[in-house]
Order: C-alpha cells, then sequence, then structure tokens
C-alpha cells in the first residue's frame, strides 16, 4: 500500500477513536528514518494533550492497527501532541484557527515570497485568505501552499 494510502486508511481508523476520547485528530503521517519506519499521530485537545492521553490512543490504536494490518512492514507507532506551531492541513484546521496567527510557506513566490505571516481569513475552498498588517489581505491559492503552522511567535514579528 502506498504512503499516502496508509496515512488516509491510519486516519480514517484512527479519527473515531481520538473522537470517542475527547480529542481530535490532527495529523497522521508514515515516515521512513534511517532504516526505520515510524507512523506517528498527533493528537490534541483544548486544554492540551498530556502522557496518559497520549498513551491510552496508542493502546487503543495499536489494538486496530493489529486487527487490520494495514501496514506490510515493521514500524514504531508514535503517538503525541502537535506542538504549539501545530500544523493546519484540513478544512476543519482552517475554519477552527480563522483569526489566529499563521506561519504560510508556498512552494512558488507569491507576490515576490514564499513566507507570509498574518491572521488566517475566512475559508475559501480555492485560495488561503491572509489578513496582513494594515489591513490589507492576501489571497494564496491553495495548490502553491506547501505548509500552514500555527504561529507561537510575538504577533508583531515577522518572518521575512
Amino acid at each position: 500500500m502506498p504512503r499516502k494510502n496508509v496515512q488516509d486508511f491510519v486516519y480514517s481508523l484512527a479519527e473515531p477513536i481520538v473522537t470517542e476520547n475527547g480529542m481530535e485528530l490532527v495529523d497522521v503521517k508514515f515516515t521512513k528514518e534511517g532504516g526505520n519506519w515510524y507512523l506517528r499521530i498527533y493528537i490534541d485537545k483544548d486544554e492540551g494533550v498530556d502522557l496518559d492521553d497520549c498513551q491510552k490512543i496508542s493502546t487503543l490504536l495499536s489494538d486496530l492497527l493489529d486487527q487490520e494490518d494495514p501496514i506490510e512492514q515493521a514500524y514504531f507507532l508514535e503517538v503525541s501532541s502537535p506542538g504549539l506551531d501545530r500544523p493546519l492541513k484540513r478544512e476543519k484546521d482552517f475554519r477552527k484557527y480563522e483569526g489566529h496567527l499563521v506561519n504560510v510557506k508556498t512552494y512558488s513566490l507569491v507576490e515576490g515570497r514564499k513566507k507570509w505571516q498574518g491572521r488566517l481569513g475566512p475559508y475559501q475552498q480555492d485560495v488561503l485568505v491572509l489578513n496582513l498588517d494594515q489591513d490589507q489581505q492576501i489571497q494564496i491559492p491553495w495548490e502553491t501552499i506547501a505548509q500552514v503552522k500555527l504561529s507561537w511567535e510575538e504577533e508583531g514579528r515577522k518572518e521575512k
């Protein structure tokens, strides 16, 4: 099974378990580092996750993964918080964090830059709306976006 399909399949398995336990599934990554494969599950909740939350989800998900067996090779399962600068990937993330300060990286230049910082505007299907300083707004086409993360930096500071 190709890696992307593994991630999507595991996401569909993990989301109900995470949700039933009062948390949000942020992301699933399946990557090879060195000679080892890692299945990383990132979870969150409003008050933040702790070690007990991660262990609980790890145990529940491990049992389900053993039953479903979607991954051919040996791998390590890791469950953790996405961190302060959590990635935003799905429509629900962009809707939830509207108005929050984010850092955006693009694959190609948009108005001469590849890095932007601003407040997330209302979700739109075709573009990411980013509110900049001095009542300026930019609309970045989704296909040019490499990464969007919540910013934990001071609001007055900009990425160049």
